[in-house]
């Protein structure tokens, strides 16, 4: 396995456990064991169950990414299991003054004007400045969040289909108000301890990258390389979900497709296992437009 200064790296797929996996996921994931696989990375899997999980979903994805003929390294890793890690990297940040209490609700936050150029729905630090009176004030009406104090408006990463791309970084939430860790702080933790120097994922994820990597380097993490690829979409343009209809691996062997043969046939790849995909794939060769999916009739 490839090591940096001794340290195995790896690439990884991390769904949540909140339902199936419908073919865009398998796809996605294909695409992440490939790129992991032929750079002669570990490929990892983490379930990333912090918020909903429906009982018996975990057992099911794995099971059909094993069927897909997807295999990983270790252990599965779960968010859950991780408070000690994500409360560590909280307490360093507080420690040096980067965490401060947010009680804005999510729908103050969308109503918010926000600071010119940046992205609707960005935190335009409405309680960065409180002062101790405000605060206390404000934690009699409702629990505070923590909100990470952002240094920069902007930071640059690298991915390796969309080349360097700069976003907008704001003041995200690293705890919710009910004490969650905030999915931004887990990812960024989990990532880092596990080594992954590599994140492929769905395109409509690449804006979230610049705030990730951003808070990466305040852990004293190196960002990783992202690979970004074409979304799914169903007939109507839409990220395509699973009320879609015959769009999860059950579903569709059901109905008699070969779920393998069309996520390859969607890449322009021939029909082959993927291991046996490794000596031929090519990353820069991939279709670069969402993959429209039409569920059988």
């Amino acid at each position: 396995m490839r090591r940096h200064n001794g340290t195995v790296t790896a690439g990884r797929f991390a769904p949540s456990p909140s339902g199936d996996l419908h073919v865009g996921n398998l796809r996605t994931a294909l695409l992440a064991w490939l790129c992991a696989r032929q750079s002669d990375r570990e490929f990892l899997l983490r379930v990333e169950d912090l918020d909903r999980v429906r009982p018996g979903a975990e057992e099911g994805q794995l099971a059909d990414l094993a069927s897909l003929g997807l295999t990983w390294d270790g252990p599965v890793v779960r968010q859950s299991e991780r408070a000690r890690l994500y409360d560590a990297a909280l307490a360093s940040l507080a420690g040096r003054g980067l965490v401060y209490e947010c009680f804005c609700t999510r729908r103050e936050v969308l109503e918010a004007p926000s600071a010119p150029h940046a992205p609707p729905g960005s935190y335009p630090g409405t309680c960065r400045d409180l002062t101790e009176d405000e605060r206390a004030q404000r934690r009699r009406e409702r629990p505070a969040a923590l909100r990470l104090r952002a240094g920069t408006a902007t930071f640059t990463v690298e991915d390796a289909i969309h080349g360097t791309y700069e976003g907008a970084v704001d003041d995200v939430v690293l705890r919710r108000g009910d004490g969650a860790v905030a999915y931004n702080l887990a990812v960024v933790v989990d990532d880092a301890h596990q080594g992954v120097d590599q994140v492929v994922r769905a395109d409509d994820l690449l804006s979230s990258a610049p705030r990730q990597a951003y808070l990466a380097t305040l852990l004293g993490a190196t960002p990783p390389t992202y690979v970004h690829v074409p979304l799914t979409l169903n007939v109507d343009g839409r990220r395509l979900a699973k009320r879609d209809g015959a769009v999860t691996y059950a579903d569709l062997t059901a109905a008699g497709v070969d779920v393998l043969g069309a996520i390859t046939s969607s890449l322009g790849l021939d029909r082959a296992t993927p291991q046996e995909l490794l000596s031929t794939f090519d990353l820069a060769a991939i279709p670069r437009e969402p993959w429209v999916f039409v569920p059988p009739t």
